[in-house]
């Protein structure tokens, strides 16, 4: 069976089963205490999977909220059809829950009062050029012009991802002035930012971090908030960025085996300060790795956080982690 034609036919629920793994294996899903929420879930970005199938899946997974990336220099730079399609795969996806909803319970959660069959409508995104369209910002007057489009989207309620990317060849004077820029009208606009930091590989002076945090100082961290997306540094890099009162996302790799660090940071992050997400449909946590990514597996990663924290003792119950990443995030996004 080919893996479109599996997506497909696992969202039918046909089997009894939400999710299956790379080999079609059934794989049980910790079925969430509290609501869900994907803070970073590329939609536009599927190799194989149906958007308005992964919405609907994640409904069904209990997500409660998602917030999408869009990239005006990138994957939104015609901005108004990209909008007009995630709209259109908003409505499929409740269509879907609603014609599904009859075989499969869709979850809801009497604290805070809120039922997954509204993910669609609780669905937002975030705008920004991206730090590998950094020259296309500052150099192509369409990019500036689809940002602000998207910035007009009444489900608009941040810029990002916007940052530092040193793993590619774009001028790093480009990206600084880029991401100097957007944080600059992130605070005229009184948005939060989402952050993407990467050093370059095999960069044991982290750079990127390094000039990205002089940044931060120099253009000031957005009174709205900002997130740290899909981290996968050590505390030693985090800890100045929490002292910046940003907050920090914890993706799919948490999961993986040899992700200790990432572990260890995020356990020297305060509770307030936590954050849920997939960057989907990268790096889909353990066991769906090697699948493509859906913002229905954030559950997989918040479980394994929640499992972190209470093995730790810094939560009394899994619940109270669950409980913080979708405060945190609603504080952020959905205010």
């Amino acid at each position: 069976m080919e893996r479109a034609e599996e997506d497909q036919w696992t969202l039918t629920l046909e089997d009894g089963v939400l999710f299956h793994d790379k080999k079609g294996r059934p794989k049980d899903y910790p079925r969430p205490p509290y609501p869900l929420m994907d803070t970073h879930g590329h939609l536009t970005a599927f190799w194989e999977a149906q958007p308005a199938h992964a919405v609907a899946r994640a409904a069904f997974a209990g997500v409660c909220r998602l917030v999408v990336p869009l990239d005006p220099a990138d994957d939104a730079h015609d901005a108004e059809p990209t909008l007009a399609s995630l709209e259109g795969w908003l409505a499929e996806a409740e269509s879907l829950i609603g014609e599904l909803g009859s075989r499969w319970q869709i979850p809801a959660f009497e604290e805070p009062g809120i039922s997954a069959a509204t993910l669609p409508a609780e669905t937002r995104i975030v705008a920004g050029a991206h730090p590998y369209g950094a020259a296309d910002y500052l150099e192509d007057p369409s990019v500036k012009a689809a940002l602000g489009v998207l910035l007009r989207s009444p489900r608009c309620v941040g810029i990002g991802e916007i940052g530092l990317d040193y793993t590619c060849d774009v001028d790093h004077g480009q990206q600084k002035e880029a991401f100097r820029q957007q944080l600059v009208l992130a605070g005229e606009l009184g948005l939060p930012v989402e952050l993407h930091i990467r050093d370059a590989k095999g960069d044991g002076c982290a750079e990127a971090h390094r000039d990205a945090l002089q940044v931060l100082e120099e253009a000031g961290v957005p009174e709205a908030g900002a997130d740290l997306h899909c981290y996968t540094g050590d505390r030693e890099i985090l800890a100045p960025y929490l002292a910046l009162g940003c907050s920090v996302a914890f993706g799919g790799a948490l999961t993986f085996r040899k992700s200790d660090d990432i572990r260890d940071a995020a356990l020297s992050a305060p509770r307030e300060r936590l954050l849920s997400e997939t960057d989907c449909p990268y790096m889909a946590p353990v066991p769906m790795r090697g699948r493509e990514g859906e913002p229905a597996l954030v559950g997989f990663t918040a479980a394994a956080l929640a499992d972190l924290r209470f093995a730790a003792g810094l939560a009394k119950t899994k619940e109270e982690t669950y409980q913080a990443l979708w405060e945190n995030g609603s504080r952020l996004f959905y205010r």
